[in-house]
Order: structure tokens, then sequence, then C-alpha cells
């Protein structure tokens, strides 16, 4: 009987404006057969800082969040931010 213990991001998510949302589910294995699996999702906006992400996952965002992706988002958090005031 040999358990071993796998964590795998399964699901990365692109939303219009530049959140990338990710999945990583962690499995319990038994000699090959699934006992146990449980996730945790987690996100990140635009420009955010992405030290300890999976390195797959900042692929992803140094893809997706470009100077125009960063800028209107920045610009959106603005006008909430401004909006929430008034």
């Amino acid at each position: 009987m040999s358990l071993t213990k796998q964590a795998v991001i399964d699901q990365i998510t692109v939303t219009e404006n530049g959140i990338i949302l990710y999945r990583e589910a962690t499995r319990i294995m038994e000699d090959g057969k699934e006992l146990s699996k449980t996730y945790h999702r987690s996100s990140l906006t635009p420009a955010q800082d992405l030290t300890g992400v999976p390195a797959n996952v900042v692929a992803i965002c140094n893809t997706v969040w470009t100077a125009e992706v960063i800028a209107a988002y920045q610009a959106q958090m603005a006008a909430q931010q401004t909006n929430r005031g008034a």
C-alpha cells in the first residue's frame, strides 16, 4: 500500500477585466486510485505580485496582463472607488 499526495492546477479562468482565477486540486492516492480530493481556489488581479504563484499560472498572467489590460483594470478600480465616495 502506497499513499501519495498530488497537487495540480486543474482549472485556470481569465475574466473579461483580466482577473485570473485558478483552482488547485489536491488528491490523495493509494496505489494509483484516488481516495480523496480537495480544492483550493485563488484569484489574481492585473499587475499583482506573482511571488509563490505556480509557474503555469504565471505564464497565463504574463500573457494576459498587457499594459492595456492593466491600465483598464486600474481605471475600473479608480472609477469604482470614486462612485463609493459620491
